[in-house]
């Protein structure tokens, strides 16, 4: 009875730090969409001076991100018009969970974006859950 209480104790512990340490790992891995849109606005920006316009979905070769996904391939890029619909005036960046990939259980966070402004943006938690 004493063994079957440690295995019983051992069980449920070990399940409680499996389930913290997933969670930590998941929030440390939004680094990844992070550093990618500030990396896509920093050459929005250069490729701005360049072209007077910012880069779309069809540039991002010329940014710089040829394989269209994050450093470690957990998010996905694409850039859009902003609001305006004009890409002389503004852009978004948008970092998607890969639906395949380790990341996918995310449900907290995931989508990112980031405007010319740098206005930052998550979904569906709001960006100071996601962006910190």
């Amino acid at each position: 009875i004493e063994l079957l209480v440690v295995v019983a104790l051992f069980s449920i512990i070990v399940t409680i730090s499996v389930g913290s340490y997933r969670e930590y790992v998941r929030r440390a891995n939004r680094t990844d969409a992070t550093s990618l849109l500030l990396r896509v606005a920093a050459a929005q920006e250069r490729f701005y001076l360049d072209e007077n316009r910012y880069a779309l979905d069809a540039d991002i070769n010329d940014l710089g991100f040829p394989g269209r996904k994050s450093e470690n391939g957990y998010y996905a890029l694409s850039i859009t018009p902003g609001p305006s619909g004009d890409p002389a005036i503004d852009f978004t960046a948008t970092a998607t969970v890969v639906g395949d990939g380790s990341q996918a259980d995310d449900a907290d966070c995931l989508q990112f974006s980031i405007t010319e402004s740098g206005v930052r943006d998550s979904q569906p938690e709001p960006p100071d859950t996601c962006w910190d």
